[in-house]
């Protein structure tokens, strides 16, 4: 077995040791700082077998080249962050949108997953069921297949870095670029004279998001595209404007690239085969929530929006509810489309909706049950949350630092 190594470091040089620590490590923060001193135990797990690139490579301190402090050899992937809004119950579009194609990044990049809850309250939202939303969706992302100790899953507002980055860059965003953007329009209309500043400004909440983590990639839809442009156009202004002067190399905000999810992932409302399913439309019967029963969804798909053409077909524009529902069945079975088309192409809607039902059923039964044995272990939860927070903290401050050093602010008074 290898070394249980407790060591007392300050600052960032805790995250430095162990980033040349070579076997894969777990950091435990614990303990309070006094003087800028924090104890931190590095429990050392076994040595991996081959030099494959570890998440303990991960870009944690960056310099102000923008690159790394890790080893030249060492080599690092691609790091990717995303998250999901804890407003309400999530549904079968945030699993097979999001969450899911999550849980495959893990093998390929070094991801990091946050519960926006700073985004939830962009509309108005329920204060009472905030924190208990919050949990759930943390809860579910372990369900679904996250794996906290390869990617870290934090609460956006446990670290203050997104909200103070967020200013500092409103402060070098011209308001135009934020008054051509197409969600906030759409969703203005919706909201009436209720909407809030929050809205309108979301978009550089959700570009602080991506640049405090230097994420390379972040997996959205076509639909999302027009927010990483926008991330882009934010990073590299901020370049131009604080990074290019002064005798004293500063750190360059990094340039997120879109990672367009899957279109088959992109689940409709189950009552408008045209529109997303949403936490918000108002009609529960238009979502399949990821808690729902089988009861609930059988009933649900047993009366779910179809046409009266005759058998099954993908891709035809006037069909866009058996578009739908066969994207949710192939993703249920994992069969290809030849294999699908050839079960189900002669079917009736009556014959196909109760074999779509029992296929969501059996994929999402063992799902629920990880979940509710997680909501029954809170403590377990919270300490996920915990040292998620810590990691992802680690990463953003390091960022906040440089960006407030190359924007001219006073170092802090430790």
């Amino acid at each position: 077995h290898p070394p249980m190594v407790s060591v007392v470091v300050s600052g960032r040089a805790a995250i430095f040791c162990a980033l040349m620590w070579r076997p894969r490590a777990f950091v435990s923060l614990s303990g309070s700082s006094s003087g800028g001193v924090v104890r931190r135990r590095l429990v050392a797990a076994r040595l991996l077998s081959s030099p494959v690139q570890d998440s303990s490579s991960s870009e944690v301190v960056p310099s102000v080249d923008g690159e790394t402090t890790q080893e030249e050899d060492q080599p690092r992937r691609q790091r990717v962050l995303s998250g999901v809004q804890p407003t309400g119950s999530l549904h079968l579009g945030n699993y097979l949108g999001a969450i899911r194609q999550w849980v495959a990044y893990q093998d390929s990049y070094e991801s990091y997953f946050c519960v926006v809850d700073l985004h939830a309250i962009t509309a108005s939202h329920d204060a009472k069921a905030l924190a208990q939303h919050t949990l759930s969706a943390a809860a579910t992302y372990v369900a679904a297949g996250v794996d906290p100790e390869a990617s870290p899953i934090f609460v956006q507002s446990h670290v203050s870095a997104h909200a103070e980055l967020t200013w500092l860059l409103n402060c070098a965003t011209p308001i135009n670029w934020l008054e051509r953007m197409i969600q906030y329009k759409e969703k203005a209309k919706k909201q009436g004279e209720n909407v809030g500043v929050g809205l309108f400004d979301y978009p550089v909440l959700m570009a602080a998001d991506m640049l405090l983590y230097r994420a390379e990639v972040v997996p959205v839809g076509e639909d999302q595209r027009q927010h990483i442009e926008l991330a882009r156009d934010i990073a590299r202004r901020y370049n131009d404007v604080f990074c290019k002067s002064g005798k004293t190399k500063k750190l360059k905000l990094r340039e997120p690239q879109a990672l367009i999810v899957d279109a088959g992932a992109r689940v409709m409302s189950l009552q408008d085969g045209t529109a997303k399913m949403s936490k918000s439309a108002e009609n529960d019967a238009s979502r399949i929530n990821l808690d729902d029963s089988p009861d609930v969804i059988r009933r649900k798909i047993k009366k779910c929006k179809t046409d009266s053409g005759m058998g099954l077909e993908w891709h035809n524009p006037d069909r866009p509810e058996a578009t739908n529902l066969l994207n949710v069945y192939q993703a249920m079975t994992g069969l290809d489309n030849v294999t699908v088309l050839d079960q189900v192409a002669d079917m009736s809607w009556g014959q196909f909706k109760p074999l779509l039902a029992d296929a969501v059923i059996e994929h999402l039964g063992p799902i629920q049950a990880k979940y509710a044995d997680l909501m029954d272990d809170k403590a377990y939860l919270y300490d996920i949350l915990k040292q998620g927070h810590h990691r992802a903290n680690d990463v953003a401050e390091a960022t906040l630092d440089q960006v407030k050093s190359a924007m001219g602010f006073l170092p802090r008074i430790d």
